[in-house]
């Protein structure tokens, strides 16, 4: 799992925090904890930062570190939990294009909650819509964004009112 705000540990540099769920899982001879890590950054277009801290790193370098670590086991599912949120478009684009890269490499099942559509459209092949933990709609980004259904047309559009008229407005990933 991706976390929101990355979730690394400060007292940790960027490669311990990556090593952490190898050691704790695995019996990888240190070699092999080091080789993984650099390419687990490499991966996330982020090579040779293993030695910095947190502390040192942009949110998006954070994110992207969180990403590494959530790959170092190679797992079938990723869950990435608002992986945009608060970050500037170009941190965004590079984020989900790194998100793509992953899927495109790695294969596993991605789980993404965002209320960034643009990102969502751009990385997922199933776009859903919750509303109290139900889904309402699963449809595929195209459909989706083309959707007529009034909830699904309002949450492209952005406009509230609609929601405001019908009750409580759905809220993805509620």
């Amino acid at each position: 799992m991706s976390f929101q705000e990355g979730a690394l540990f400060d007292s940790m540099s960027v490669g311990e925090n990556i090593a952490f769920p190898l050691r704790r899982h695995t019996r990888m001879a240190p070699a092999e904890v080091r080789d993984r890590v650099a390419e687990c950054l490499s991966l996330v277009r982020l090579p040779g930062i293993e030695a910095k801290r947190p502390s040192e790193l942009s949110g998006g370098m954070r994110r992207r570190v969180g990403f590494a670590r959530a790959i170092a086991l190679a797992p079938e599912v990723l869950l990435f939990d608002e992986p945009t949120t608060g970050l500037d478009p170009i941190t965004t684009d590079v984020l989900a294009r790194v998100m793509i890269e992953l899927r495109d490499r790695m294969n596993p099942t991605m789980v993404t909650i965002t209320h960034d559509l643009k990102v969502a459209f751009a990385v997922a092949d199933r776009v859903a819509l919750l509303d109290g933990g139900r889904i309402l709609v699963d449809l595929p980004p195209r459909d989706f964004e083309a959707s007529a259904d009034p909830r699904v047309a309002a949450f492209v559009r952005g406009d509230g009112s609609a929601d405001e008229e019908a009750g409580a407005p759905p809220e993805a990933g509620r």
